[in-house]
């Protein structure tokens, strides 16, 4: 080829070029004003409505040639069937959908893929198990099919990223969302429908470090068929770097104190009708947030099953885990509706493994115990045939006497079969002076019982005994059922060993034995609990399997103990007492969560008395539980009581070490307590108060007696009062006491003030402040007033400061007003009436023991006044 020719071939190339350019610029300018953007939207919003089988609105379209030619659609709302709600089941502000060139010169508009940015996926889940997007796929599958005939426009490919799915249960929409989400739904082959999505799992109405709530990726492939619950679906599921902590709030709502890392995967193949699952479940570090294991609990469990959807079916269902140096396998079937039948292979399983899997679902297991030894054995569950229960009944002999036999316990054979070993048990640390060591033990299934109305289901139980310091063993009986655990100890320990077996065990209400001591304790006790807290999982209740067995009770709410502990022979030591206190026999009582001493026969020094104590577990109101408490003594001295449960610091200061002891620079406050204080009598110096009762109740800086009562010099007394102790070293305690009297003898008036006295009885009131450590003090200090009224008495003799005055010798009615203080009670406005007259009457009376009264010299009356004329 000459030089001409090539030179005009390029030259030819390059004016085609030019022009294809010039065409491009023209179609780009001059196009896209001629192109019906109305007539598009009504054909674009068909097609999706169409393909997605759900009506569609779209606020506009725009047209885009570059870089590739489409449509820009505007706010697409997707609406939602009205039987799974009113909120529309997709929304995106924009989205792209590129068009295919070739079916514009057929005459066909043809979206190649929609693509969407930031929309929002309602997912709905209706009562029955339905969700929204079973018309879609259904929609889809009946475009399949027709595509032979009618080749419809189709929508092959949907995509969004940085979206959000949204997770409903009817109209109510659950706080699960699925945030960052990147979905991909296209048709790969005529039919066969492709899914692909990847997002992060969270949980709207609680805070959560979404670092740790882990991946999701799911890849699914469906094939068309005539139903949709035939569709052959192929899907991997995969959830990785989820932790365990954070993986709980999400599922549960709350941390349960669950901490490593999780990773899961499934694996399904087939139909709603029998699909072959396999699941993978792999964690590391698996421990409690309180308890960090020398070596974690870690499994990789995997698991084989064949599941039938529609009928909430598992069959042939297999699981493997290494754990350990052992293996543990579980294998069964659950069919939908019936008796699930399985069995449970143990091979060397650890013990240790065991204690950190009960650490995992319960806390307050001791952190620092160590469990060794291992278990091995197999338990198979196989329903009973009802059948079966009704010939073993009609093998009965037919001579039994009818009212015996109704309280028998029948036995019925149970599903359960097998036994468990555990070889070599020993536990050691978190306080145990001595290991607990058991060299067997064996768990076998309890005979089910059944009795009048009511049966118990079998359950794993064993029984060891354990010495535990007493004069014979402790037996310990437990009971393992898949809804919880029973526990029973019973026999004597010492209150050494006692004390730690219930830290062990996170016993809280056994706090009161760290300050005792004595001889070994008699203990019959029984805890019970669930081995998880009941919690609310979403979509509902548990399946129908579950419903209709009667075999599995129903989980408790929480732990309870129960039973008796039984003290002889023990001191007792409380830092906020001077000394022990002695206890010749006392009985605990654990009961619905409370604590209950009753009886407690005590001796504090030369004081003996009887008590109980009350601590509630609940109460009404925010604030905490206050114990409530009853002594009841004989016959007492305030000396003597004051020296026994006081002390004296030194002498003539009996009230000095308690009242140090409400000092809080100098000792620990007393604790928040009411109750009531009987006694026989109580001697006051040289009054007896019979029979006193008191309501007492401790304070921060103090206590108060709302009420005081009891039998004075004949008559009764009626009071309140207070104390406030001091709060420097400079201070002294204060009180404040205030009360009525009425029906007080004179003749017992008059004996305490070595006079003779009659008549009618005296009432009056008064009230008092004091302040100090010893009686001096408190005498001294003491202030207040006392009214009194005595109608027809008679007061005659002296008292050793003078000789009562003639007026009281008989009156009528005698009333005063009298001033309490420096030591002595002294009457400023005390009139005597005998008749028409009056006459004033002075006197006091010293606060000592024995007190003294004194009168004055009684004043000439005027002259021409009635009392000078009787005086006359």
């Amino acid at each position: 080829m000459t030089e001409d020719t090539q030179g005009g071939k390029r030259k030819h190339q390059r004016l085609w070029l030019a022009a294809a350019v010039v065409t491009a610029i023209l179609a780009v300018v001059v196009v896209p004003p001629l192109v019906s953007v109305s007539r598009y939207k009504a054909s674009i919003t068909h097609l999706i409505s169409a393909s997605l089988g759900r009506p569609v609105r779209l606020s506009s379209v725009e047209v885009r040639l570059l870089p590739r030619p489409g449509f820009v659609l505007n706010d697409l709302t997707v609406e939602e069937d009205p039987a799974y709600g009113a909120e529309p089941v997709l929304h995106a502000s924009t989205v792209t959908a590129p068009i295919r060139l070739l079916s514009l010169w057929r005459g066909r508009l043809e979206i190649d893929k929609i693509s969407v940015d930031e929309a929002s996926l309602n997912l709905v889940r209706t009562a029955g198990g339905r969700w929204n997007l079973d018309q879609l796929l259904r929609t889809a599958t009946t475009e399949s099919a027709a595509a032979g005939q009618t080749r419809p426009v189709k929508l092959p490919y949907l995509e969004a990223t940085s979206s959000r799915i949204n997770i409903k249960n009817g109209a109510e929409k659950l706080p699960f969302s699925v945030i960052d989400a990147d979905i991909s739904f296209w048709q790969e082959n005529p039919g066969e429908w492709r899914v692909r999505l990847r997002g992060q799992p969270v949980r709207t109405d609680i805070s959560l470090n979404l670092a740790d709530t882990g991946i999701v990726r799911l890849e699914a492939t469906m094939h068309p068929a005539a139903q949709l619950r035939q569709m052959p679906v192929h899907l991997d599921l995969e959830w990785r770097e989820a932790q365990l902590g954070q993986l709980t709030r999400l599922i549960l709502g709350s941390d349960s104190g669950w901490r490593g890392d999780l990773t899961g995967e499934l694996h399904l193949d087939g139909n709603a009708d029998t699909a072959q699952i396999k699941t993978r479940l792999r964690a590391s570090g698996v421990h409690r947030e309180e308890f960090a294991p020398a070596a974690p609990l870690d499994f990789d469990a995997n698991c084989g099953f064949v599941s039938h959807f529609s009928a909430r079916a598992i069959d042939n269902l297999v699981c493997d885990s290494p754990l350990g140096n052992g293996h543990v396998r579980i294998a069964g079937d659950l069919p939908g509706g019936g008796q699930p039948h399985f069995s449970v292979e143990l091979d060397r399983i650890p013990v240790a493994a065991g204690l950190d899997a009960l650490r995992t679902v319960r806390s307050g297991m001791g952190p620092g115990l160590e469990a060794y030894g291992s278990a091995s054995g197999k338990i198979t569950y196989t329903p009973v045939a009802p059948d079966n229960a009704a010939q073993d009944s009609a093998k009965k002999p037919a001579h039994v006497d009818k009212a015996h036999s109704s309280k028998v316990h029948a036995t019925v054979q149970g599903p359960l079969t097998g036994s468990i070993t555990v070889d070599g048990l020993e536990l050691r640390g978190n306080g145990l002076s001595q290991p607990i060591r058991i060299p067997k033990v064996v768990l076998e299934p309890s005979p089910a019982t059944q009795t009048q109305g009511a049966s118990l289901p079998q359950a794993l139980t064993a029984t060891v005994s354990l010495a535990a310091g007493g004069q014979g063993p402790l037996t310990v009986s437990t009971r393992l059922a898949v809804s919880g655990y029973q526990v029973t100890v019973r026999g004597p320990a010492s209150i050494a060993r006692a004390r730690e077996l219930a830290h062990v065990a996170g016993m809280g209400q056994v706090a009161a034995f760290d300050a005792l001591a004595g001889e070994p304790i008699t203990m019959d006790l029984a805890a019970e609990g669930p081995w998880m807290p009941a919690q609310r999982l979403p979509f509902g209740g548990p399946p129908p399997a579950a419903q209709a067995s009667s075999a599995i009770p129903p989980l408790a709410s929480a732990d309870s103990v129960s039973g008796t502990v039984t003290l002889h022979n023990a001191n007792w030591k409380a830092d906020y007492l001077a000394n022990h206190v002695q206890i010749a026999q006392a009985t605990l009582h654990l009961e619905n969560g409370g604590v209950r001493w009753d009886p407690v026969v005590f001796s504090y020094g030369p004081v003996k008395g009887t008590a109980s104590l009350t601590v509630p577990a609940v109460c009404d109101g925010p604030k905490p539980c206050v114990p409530q408490f009853q002594v009841q003594f004989g016959a007492l001295d305030a000396a003597v009581l004051q020296a026994a449960f006081l002390g004296a610091r030194q002498p003539g200061t009996l009230l000095s070490t308690l009242l140090e002891r409400f000092r809080p620079v100098s000792a620990p406050a007393w604790p928040q307590f009411e109750g009531t204080v009987k006694a026989d009598s109580l001697i006051l110096g040289p009054v007896t108060l019979r029979e006193p009762l008191a309501t007492v109740r401790m304070l921060a800086n103090g206590a108060e007696i709302t009420n005081l009562g009891g039998g004075l010099l004949g008559g009764q007394i009626h009071g309140t009062g207070t104390l406030h102790s001091a709060q420097t070293a400079q201070d002294k305690p204060s009180y404040a006491l205030e009360g009525q009297f009425e029906k007080v003898s004179p003749a017992a008036l008059g004996q305490l003030l070595g006079m003779h006295c009659s008549g009618g009885a005296l009432a009056g009131g008064g009230k008092i402040e004091l302040a100090g450590f010893s009686g001096k003090d408190l005498a001294a200090s003491a202030k207040g007033t006392l009214h009194f009224e005595w109608q027809h008495g008679t007061v005659a003799g002296s008292s050793g400061a003078g000789t009562a005055p003639k007026a009281l010798a008989r009156f009528d009615r005698w009333t005063a007003d009298g001033e309490i203080a420096n030591g002595a009670l002294t009457l400023k406005q005390s009139q005597v009436k005998r008749g028409s007259g009056s006459v004033p009457v002075e006197a006091s009376v010293t606060l000592a023991d024995p007190p003294k009264a004194a009168f004055a010299a009684p004043k000439a009356a005027p002259a021409g006044t009635k009392a000078g004329q009787a005086k006359r």
